[in-house]
C-alpha cells in the first residue's frame, strides 16, 4: 500500500532521513515512532507531499486515497457537523446536482452512486464520530467559530476520520483530546477498515490500537511486529545481540591484527599475513548501538515537609462567577503524600479545580482550608504559549537565583537537560518537547509542596514520559494529575478523583474499570443514565474523625474495596520512604563524581603545558601525585555509585 524506497531528506545541512527504506500492507496499523527531533512529522509531510526529498521516493497502490488533519482549524459560522459532512466534496457536489439534475439518466446515476459511497447515512456516521471525539448532539449544531482551537482541532480529526481514506496519516492527534476522547479514537482505530500511519508518544495507543512500529532513528527506518511494549523488548534485544557480535568482531579484528603485526617482516609468514589483511579490509564493521540517554527530571521536595492535610474543602463550591458555579459540594482532602489522578470529560472542570487547589480560584462557598507556609508547582499546557519567546532558559534561571554565580545557574538548567547551547536558545527557538522541560523546571524550582500537571506530556516522546514517571515517584510531596495517558496515570497515582456532574467525588475504581464504565455510557448513550458499580461516590473522610481511612461509616459504604485502596496507599508511601535514601545515596554519589571528573580534566589541562616541567618541576610533580589521588578517588566513588544503583535496583524488585 505505501512503500518508502531509499529516502533522503536534509534541512539546512542536518540529516533527518538517510536512504530510509520501508513498507507498509494494505490494511496494516502503524505506529511511527521516534525520540523529539528525528523526524516524525517530516516524513508524513514527505508522504503528503507538502516536501520533496533530496533522493528516493514514496510510492502508494494507484488510486488509492490519502487523508491527514488540516494544519488549520475549521472556523466560520457553519455548523460542526455540517463542516465535517463538507469535507466529503463528491457527496457535497452529488447532493447539489440533484437539486437540478433533469435527465432521468444522470438522476439514475446520481442516486446509484449516493447509495455506493453511503451518502444517506452520512450524516448518522459523522454524528457518531463527533460523539466519540466530545461533541453532544446539541453542541453539533453549534458553529465552528463558537470553539475554542483545541476542540476546533478535534473537528479537522473528526473530518478526516469520516472521509475513511485508504491511508489514514496522524501526528499525534491525542495532544487535543482528553482521555475520554483517546478511549474512544484507540477503539476506532484498532477497527479501522484501511491502512493507518499514526505518530504517537501515547504509550497504550500504541500498544492497543496499531499491530506494528515504525522506528525512526538516526535517519534510517525499522519496522517491528508487534505493539510498542513488543516493539521495545525486541529492539533491546536486537541491542543485546549486536553488542556480543561487536565483542566478538572485535576480539577477532585484534587477534589478525596481532598476527599481521607480528609476522609481516617474515619472508616465509609474509603472504599469510598478506591474506589476513584482506580478510582484515573486507570485515564489514558492526556499528556500535549508541543509546541516546534521556536527561532525566528532578524534582526536589519540600525543605520542610507540613502534617496532613495540606488541603481540605468544606461544602466549597468554585467558579468565574459568583452566581454560577462550575463545581459544588467539594468535601475532599489531599495529604501530603497523596499520588491523585483527575478524571473526567473534558470541560468538566478538571482545570479549574486544579486552579482551586492552587489557590489561583478563590472558593465561592465553603471552605479551603491550607497552610499559607504550602508552596505550589503548577504546570498547565497553555502555559508553554504564554513563556516570553525572546527569554532564553538561563534568562529565566537569572531572574530565579539573583544571588547566584552563573555556574549554579548553568548546572541547575543542566539537570533538567539544557546544556549550555539550549540554554542560551530562546523559547522561541524550542521545541515543543523542550519549553514542556523548561515548564517543569520553572514549575517545581521553588521545592513545592504539592505539584499540579494538567496536561504535561502532549510534547514529551515516550522515554522522556517515562523519566517523568520516575521524577514524580521519587517527588517527596504530593501530585495532582490530569492527563489522556493512561500509563503515566496508572504508573504515578494511588488515588483517582472523578470530575463529572458539577462537583469532585473519589473514584474507588481502577483504570480498567473507568475505561469499562466510559464504554458502556457511550453504548447505552440515548438509552438512559448508565447504572451500575462505576458510579463514583463522596469521600467519606471528614474533619471529624481526621483519618486517611474515614470511620465507620465510610468502612460501611466503602466495603473492602476502600480498606484495600488505603492499604495500597500505605504501601506505595512506605516504598517511596523505603526508595529516597537509596536514590539520594546514588545522586551524592553521581555528583562526586562529576566534581572529581572537573578535577583531573583541569589538572590534565595543566600537564598538557609542556613547558611546566622546565619551569616548575616540584609543581609538575604535585600535580601528577593530586591527579592519581583523584583518579583513585573516581575509581572508589565508581564502585560506590555501582553498589548504590545496585541498591535501588534491588529494592525495586522487592516491591514489584
Amino acid at each position: 500500500m505505501l512503500h518508502i524506497n531509499d529516502l533522503t531528506y536534509r534541512i539546512e545541512g542536518r540529516t533527518i532521513l538517510e536512504n530510509a527504506t520501508a513498507a507498509i500492507s494494505t490494511g496494516h496499523k502503524v505506529g511511527l515512532v521516534g525520540r523529539n527531533g528525528t523526524g516524525k512529522s517530516t516524513l508524513l509531510k514527505l508522504i503528503i507531499g507538502d516536501l520533496s526529498p533530496e533522493t528516493g521516493g514514496i510510492t502508494m497502490m494507484r488510486g488509492a486515497s490519502l487523508g491527514h488533519v488540516a494544519q488549520e482549524a475549521p472556523g466560520g459560522d457553519v455548523s460542526i457537523i455540517d463542516w465535517v459532512l463538507s469535507a466529503d466534496t463528491e457527496r457535497a457536489a452529488l447532493l447539489d446536482e440533484a437539486e437540478t439534475a433533469s435527465d432521468p439518466t444522470r438522476i439514475a446515476d446520481i442516486q446509484i452512486r449516493l447509495a455506493d459511497i453511503g451518502a444517506h447515512h452520512a450524516p448518522a456516521r459523522a454524528a457518531q464520530i463527533l460523539a466519540g471525539l466530545g461533541f453532544d448532539e446539541a453542541t453539533q449544531q453549534r458553529p465552528c467559530s463558537a470553539f475554542s482551537g483545541g476542540w476546533r482541532m478535534r473537528v479537522a480529526l473528526a473530518a478526516v476520520l469520516f472521509l475513511e481514506p485508504d491511508v489514514l496519516l496522524l501526528d499525534e492527534p491525542t495532544n487535543y483530546l482528553d482521555l475520554e476522547g483517546t478511549l474512544w479514537l484507540e477503539s476506532y482505530l484498532r477497527s479501522y477498515p484501511h491502512t493507518v500511519l499514526i505518530v504517537s508518544h501515547d504509550r497504550d495507543l500504541l500498544n492497543n490500537a496499531v499491530a506494528h512500529i515504525l522506528h525512526l532513528e538516526r535517519g534510517q527506518l525499522s519496522l517491528y511486529a508487534g505493539g510498542y511494549d513488543r516493539f521495545e523488548r525486541t529492539r533491546r534485544e536486537r541491542q543485546r545481540l549486536d553488542l556480543k557480535l561487536k565483542k566478538k568482531q572485535d576480539d577477532e579484528r585484534r587477534r589478525i591484527q596481532a598476527f599481521v603485526d607480528r609476522f609481516r617482516a617474515q619472508a616465509n609468514k609474509a603472504t599469510q599475513a598478506q591474506s589476513r589483511l584482506k580478510a582484515l579490509a573486507r570485515m564489514e564493521p558492526i556499528a556500535a548501538q549508541v543509546e541516546d540517554r534521556v536527561v532525566p527530571f528532578q524534582f526536589e521536595g519540600p525543605q520542610r515537609a507540613l502534617a496532613s492535610p495540606l488541603i481540605r474543602f468544606e461544602a466549597a463550591s468554585v467558579g468565574y462567577a459568583a452566581d454560577a458555579p462550575i463545581l459544588t459540594g467539594l468535601d475532599l482532602r489531599l495529604d501530603a503524600d497523596d499520588r491523585i489522578g483527575l478524571l473526567g470529560a473534558n470541560g468538566n472542570g478538571k482545570s479549574t479545580f486544579a486552579k482551586l487547589l492552587a489557590g489561583r480560584l478563590q472558593a465561592g462557598s465553603g471552605r479551603r482550608i491550607a497552610s499559607d507556609k504550602m508552596r505550589v508547582g503548577y504546570f498547565a499546557q497553555h502555559q508553554l504559549d504564554d513563556l516570553p519567546a525572546g527569554q532564553s532558559p538561563y534568562d529565566h534561571m537569572v531572574e530565579l537565583m539573583p544571588e547566584e554565580t552563573e555556574a549554579k545557574r548553568r548546572a541547575r538548567l543542566g539537570t533538567f537537560g539544557f546544556p549550555v547551547e539550549k540554554a542560551d536558545t530562546v523559547a522561541a527557538k524550542l521545541s515543543g518537547g523542550e519549553r514542556a522541560r523548561l515548564l517543569l523546571a520553572l514549575a517545581t524550582f521553588h521545592r513545592p509542596h504539592l505539584i499540579i500537571l494538567d496536561e504535561p506530556t502532549n510534547h514529551l516522546d515516550v522515554d522522556s514520559r517515562e523519566a517523568l514517571v520516575q521524577a514524580l515517584a521519587t517527588f517527596e510531596g504530593a501530585v495532582i494529575l490530569i492527563s489522556h495517558d493512561r500509563h503515566l496515570i496508572e504508573a504515578s497515582c494511588d488515588r483517582l478523583w472523578l470530575v463529572d456532574g458539577g462537583s469532585v467525588r473519589v473514584y474507588d475504581e481502577d483504570m480498567a474499570a473507568y475505561r469499562k464504565l466510559l464504554l458502556d455510557q457511550r453504548s447505552q448513550r440515548g438509552k438512559g443514565k448508565t447504572k451500575g458499580a462505576g458510579e463514583p461516590r463522596t469521600d467519606a473522610r471528614s474533619q471529624d474523625d481526621g483519618s486517611k481511612d474515614g470511620g465507620a461509616g465510610a468502612a460501611a459504604s466503602g466495603g473492602n474495596s476502600k480498606a484495600d485502596r488505603a492499604q495500597e496507599r500505605r504501601l506505595q508511601a512506605e516504598r517511596r520512604a523505603a526508595l529516597a535514601p537509596l536514590r539520594q545515596a546514588v545522586q551524592a554519589e553521581e555528583r562526586t563524581m562529576s566534581k572529581l571528573t572537573a578535577s583531573i580534566a583541569r589538572h590534565d589541562e595543566a600537564l598538557a603545558d609542556v613547558s611546566l616541567y622546565d619551569r616548575a618541576p616540584e609543581k609538575a610533580q604535585k600535580l601528577v601525585r593530586e591527579r592519581g589521588r583523584l583518579a583513585k578517588e573516581l575509581s572508589e566513588a565508581e564502585e560506590r555509585w555501582l553498589t548504590a544503583s545496585a541498591a535501588v535496583e534491588e529494592a525495586e524488585q522487592a516491591h514489584v
